[in-house]
């Protein structure tokens, strides 16, 4: 939901704005022009106390991913906050209906990172099949498991070309997947809460598929693009899981929640699917944390590698991130016939 074009009322002057992490020198020096602003110079997450105190005097807040702004944290906010102004495009961090029964407006910065998410995926997508952590931690390593040449069956890999890619929302980042995958000479599925305009699915050659479970179970490989939202959570659950191919592959680049995560370890470890590459990862709070048993079976996976978030560490994106504060299963598959 980008920022409403009426303007928010500031009536003390310039707004105090509170940022939760560091930003690019470029954003931070605009937002010195602009405000009166209050940066987080080392880098170190907020407390909880400390979030509390920034909502109590702040008229904008600035949060990003790691912060969560919960109905608890959104009761303790002073009078004067106007904005939650979130530093990214995804909000599910922030409790929204709780912010606007409150009065207060949260803002994103939808679409730009679309293309940087579409470069992530793709390159997820090919170090999963080819190997490359696993090669990479063999070269680095000193001890017996280091590097002692090459072999005809040393880290054999796939290749992803002629491969069914099946991606599970097709907005505007799964859009921008597909394109790459194309080049890739992959075959492009999908299936979406709407089919896409006839256009589009031409424009990409894409099969639409009204079942999910009956796209999973004919994917080489499947990347998840949809948002995180309470239909969403957990939508690939250990019996969608279990649909896909033994030489199947995921890649997750959109949020931890949208896969039982502990159902994705235990088939890994079972032989059940080939590999994942996750650059994301589902919160799990202490108690759940508890029941599941120390962190699950997703840690003790070994055909499955975590990756940081980096489809955002891109120096020219972060910059334009910071505008957003600046302006205050029975069915088939269906093709659409070319021409």
């Amino acid at each position: 939901m980008p920022v409403e074009s009426r303007p928010l009322p500031f009536p003390g002057g310039r707004p105090r704005v509170v940022v939760t992490r560091k930003l690019p020198e470029a954003v931070e020096a605009r937002m010195r022009e602009l405000f009166e602003v209050d940066l987080n110079l080392s880098d170190a997450p907020m407390s909880r106390e400390a979030l509390a105190a920034a909502v109590n005097r702040a008229d904008v807040l600035v949060p990003a991913l790691g912060d969560r702004i919960d109905a608890g944290l959104i009761g303790q906010a002073g009078p004067d906050l106007k904005l939650i102004a979130n530093y990214g495009a995804g909000v599910d961090h922030i409790d929204v209906e709780t912010a606007r029964r409150r009065g207060i407006h949260v803002s994103n910065t939808p679409g730009v990172l679309t293309e940087d998410t579409a470069d992530m995926t793709m390159a997820l997508m090919l170090a999963v099949p080819r190997r490359l952590q696993e090669g990479a931690k063999i070269i680095e390593a000193e001890d017996e498991a280091g590097w002692k040449g090459w072999s005809p069956t040393f880290l054999n890999g796939r290749r992803i070309t002629g491969k069914r890619l099946g991606i599970l929302g097709m907005g505007r980042i799964g859009q921008a997947v597909a394109r790459r995958a194309r080049a890739f000479g992959m075959s492009i599925h999908y299936h979406n809460r709407r089919r896409l305009h006839s256009d589009i699915e031409t424009g990409l050659d894409a099969t639409w598929w009204e079942s999910l479970d009956q796209m999973l179970a004919r994917m080489d490989i499947v990347s998840v693009n949809c948002p995180h939202t309470p239909g969403t959570y957990h939508l690939l659950n250990a019996r969608r899981l279990k649909l896909m191919k033994p030489s199947a592959y995921i890649v997750n680049t959109s949020r931890g929640e949208v896969i039982d995560e502990n159902a994705l370890g235990r088939m890994l470890k079972a032989g059940e699917l080939a590999g994942a590459r996750l650059e994301v990862a589902e919160e799990v709070d202490d108690r759940r944390r508890e029941d599941a048993g120390d962190e699950g079976d997703l840690a003790e996976a070994g055909q499955v590698e975590g990756e940081v978030a980096a489809g955002s560490e891109v120096l020219d994106l972060q910059e334009r991130l910071g505008p957003g504060v600046d302006g205050a299963d029975e069915g088939r598959a269906h093709r659409r016939p070319k021409g």
